[in-house]
């Protein structure tokens, strides 16, 4: 029932990224619509998520946040869609999904403010150098056609929502790699239900704020 499965979302957000995965699932669920400094405060919700932060899912009593733990849980929790790896052959994708929950998002994040991380700094901080995590970036997305072989999972759900990401706002050096990774993505059938879902509402949501 779509009741067990309960999505809470701003369309302006990493839940895209899980609604990307939810799409490519295929179980029925709900979404929860909810604002920055509203819904997402309340006493309610804040019972469910504490950071006050989305996304975040319901699963029957079980309570997931963060996108990429999101990510794994759904894989696990609907192996029918066949979006992970068998257990014995999970080292890629472990590995990547959460490199790019990491050093990944870490790296952009502190180039994105203007920050630096002094040279001699690196190794006590855990993402190192930005053009580091670059690098091993374009490796991971170069060494098959999806991050664990020739086979799409979660990982890549993760991984390519990042890389969408970085080249449309330009916080990823927009190297070939990347851009060809995220053509092999971005024509899937999920990703294109999940954007079309979150940009409906992103306008509504946009067109109400201006009407005051």
């Amino acid at each position: 029932m779509a009741e067990d499965l309960i999505f809470y979302a701003n369309p302006m957000s990493r839940a895209r990224i899980a609604r990307w995965m939810l799409e490519e699932v295929g179980a029925p669920y709900r979404t929860e619509w909810l604002t920055f400094d509203g819904s997402m405060k309340s006493p309610d919700y804040l019972a469910i998520n504490p950071m006050g932060k989305v996304p975040c899912i319901r699963h029957g009593k079980t309570i997931v946040t963060e996108a990429a733990a999101i990510c794994a849980y759904l894989a696990d929790a609907f192996p029918e869609a066949g979006l992970a790896p068998p257990t014995d052959k999970r080292g890629d994708y472990y590995r990547w999904l959460f490199f790019a929950a990491g050093p990944l998002e870490m790296a952009v994040s502190i180039k994105a403010f203007g920050l630096e991380v002094p040279k001699e700094r690196h190794r006590s901080i855990g993402c190192g150098s930005y053009e580091s995590v670059m690098d091993t970036l374009a490796y991971a997305v170069t060494q098959h056609p999806y991050i664990t072989g020739d086979s799409f999972t979660a990982a890549d759900v993760y991984v390519g929502a990042h890389i969408s990401w970085g080249l449309q706002f330009g916080t990823l050096e927009p190297r070939p790699e990347f851009k060809a990774y995220w053509d092999r993505l971005k024509e899937r059938p999920a990703s294109k239900r999940a954007t079309a879902i979150d940009d409906e509402e992103m306008h509504r949501q946009l067109a109400a704020a201006k009407a005051g």
